[in-house]
């Protein structure tokens, strides 16, 4: 299968983010109501969410909201409060050498992914990342030296609180260091478990174990796969490989440092870079994030496309995936 990768910035927020919530707000939509709007939360009660834990967002999200349309459903979808849950893969990882540096595979549909790259100048605070939910980010830099990356946490609960896309967006818009970061992601109730990596301009970084129904701990964790502390959900373990994934970074974190280069170069292989796209749990890229110089790449075998924070980004990327390998 091929998917087209884009490249969308916006200064505002406006148009350029606009065009591209109308691509993707049909599918949107289906999913955020795919088991009845009733069981989605009020608007009333996803603007009460934001201004208690998110206050300073809920000017940005109205704005959206505007963009969006004004319509109600958007404006509750774009809050990201109590959405569905859903699952991904993932593997994550500080690398050991002197300068900071973040790598992630991003393990997941190809048929349920925004497939955006999205820099943003809002309220005065540049980001870049990949997008998900519109303007939610799985992973991304900002203009203090500040990266992030998650993965699923490996716990089916889920509870009251918000998409962790959001969680991200947040981080990146108000925190300058894996420290601040660490505190606030700790202190926002968040739907499913996840675990979120920060690395900053000075080498510092946390991995915070995120869950709806127990408090977060913050670890100097540098590896991150499916599970937290331990495995919890051993079906989901076992299909995922997590406990395989973590090692083999583990091991290599071990060894002497080796290059950088090499060290992302064993994101792009088995058995961190997974072929399971008929199960839905592929990967769609590998990230690099260095956060000292405010950039960022994405890696496919074979191909490379990069992005900072002082260039617009524009354009797009081919990319085919095997789908006949499960």
């Amino acid at each position: 299968m091929d998917l087209d990768f884009q490249a969308v910035t916006d200064d505002g927020p406006g148009q350029p983010w606009a065009d591209a919530f109308q691509r993707f707000w049909p599918a949107y939509r289906k999913w955020w109501t795919r088991d009845g709007l009733e069981n989605r939360p009020t608007y009333l009660e996803c603007r009460r969410a934001l201004r208690r834990h998110m206050p300073e967002m809920v000017d940005l999200h109205d704005a959206l909201a505007d963009l969006a349309g004004g319509g109600d459903v958007a404006a509750r979808f774009l809050s990201f409060w109590r959405p569905p849950p859903y699952l991904s893969g993932c593997s994550q990882a500080v690398w050991p050498g002197s300068t900071p540096l973040l790598v992630r595979n991003y393990d997941y549909s190809v048929h349920a992914f925004d497939a955006t790259v999205l820099q943003t100048n809002w309220l005065g605070r540049k980001v870049v990342g990949v997008s998900d939910g519109m303007w939610g980010l799985v992973d991304g830099v900002n203009d203090a030296g500040l990266a992030l990356s998650l993965t699923f946490g490996g716990r089916p609960e889920v509870g009251e609180g918000f998409g962790v896309p959001l969680l991200l967006r947040y981080v990146l818009q108000t925190c300058e260091t894996a420290d601040e970061a660490a505190k606030t992601l700790a202190r926002i109730p968040v739907h499913m478990s996840y675990n979120v990596t920060a690395l900053d301009a000075r080498r510092r970084f946390a991995t915070v174990y995120l869950a709806p129904d127990r408090p977060a701990i913050v670890t100097h964790a540098a590896v991150a796969t499916n599970h937290q502390e331990r495995v919890e959900w051993s079906s989901h373990a076992r299909f995922t490989a997590t406990v395989e994934r973590e090692r083999f970074l583990l091991h290599r974190l071990t060894l002497h440092v080796e290059p950088a280069e090499r060290f992302i170069g064993a994101f792009l292989k088995p058995p961190l870079y997974s072929l399971a796209y008929k199960a839905g749990f592929g990967t769609l890229y590998t990230a690099v994030y260095y956060p000292a110089e405010q950039r960022m790449e994405l890696r496919w075998p074979g191909a490379i496309w990069r992005f900072d924070l002082v260039h617009p980004a524009h354009g797009s990327k081919r990319i085919r995936y095997p789908e006949e390998v499960g």
